[in-house]
């Protein structure tokens, strides 16, 4: 595997940008040969024992990518900037942006406007059904987990008992009912 491969492009471009500068003004003429050996014979150059002074490769906190990053508005953490890659109405779950900003507590807080913790807060806790208040809290496409999530009956189809998860979808309501696929008719308009 190549040296750069674990690297950044725009590491690559800085480090590269100011050690050519150098070289050509003639103040460190073995940088230029260095640079040739490294370029030429990437698999042969030995990583040094030396420990960097470099800050933390900015990383997703949900899926570990370096590139095409952003911080969200909620929390403040690097997150995908991949939101632009969502397909409208397909409700896929492929965006890591998206799916912090639309199914956390955190976002929700935050986009609520209120003030304080989400972990804490008690108009979130009121405002959302606890099913998917639990779900939103504890969900893979959080950063920090709520810790003791309180207990819920599960939400099941008011026509045949079957059990529904509300955060996975694949259900629908009418008033304060819930009603599977099947019985939500879903079924029939998916054979056509």
């Amino acid at each position: 595997m190549a040296f750069f491969e674990f690297l950044d492009i725009d590491t690559i471009e800085k480090s590269w940008s100011v050690e050519l500068i150098k070289a050509i003004r003639g103040k460190d003429k073995e940088i230029l040969k260095n640079a040739k050996f490294t370029l030429e014979e990437p698999e042969k150059k030995t990583p040094t024992s030396k420990k960097s002074s470099k800050a933390p490769q900015k990383r997703c906190g949900l899926c570990g990518k370096t590139t095409h990053l952003t911080k969200t508005e909620c929390c403040d953490q690097w997150i995908c900037d991949d939101e632009d890659q969502y397909v409208m109405f397909s409700y896929a779950r492929n965006s890591c942006h998206r799916n912090h900003d639309r199914y956390t507590l955190c976002a929700f807080h935050h986009l609520e406007g209120h003030s304080g913790k989400w972990q804490t807060c008690k108009k979130c806790r009121e405002s959302i059904e606890t099913e998917i208040y639990v779900w939103y809290g504890t969900n893979e496409y959080n950063f920090e987990k709520l810790e003791n999530p309180p207990a819920y009956e599960p939400t099941r189809c008011a026509k045949c008992n079957k059990v529904i998860r509300l955060g996975e979808g694949g259900y629908s309501q009418c008033g304060n009912e819930y009603f599977c696929m099947t019985c939500g008719g879903f079924s029939r308009l998916l054979e056509k």
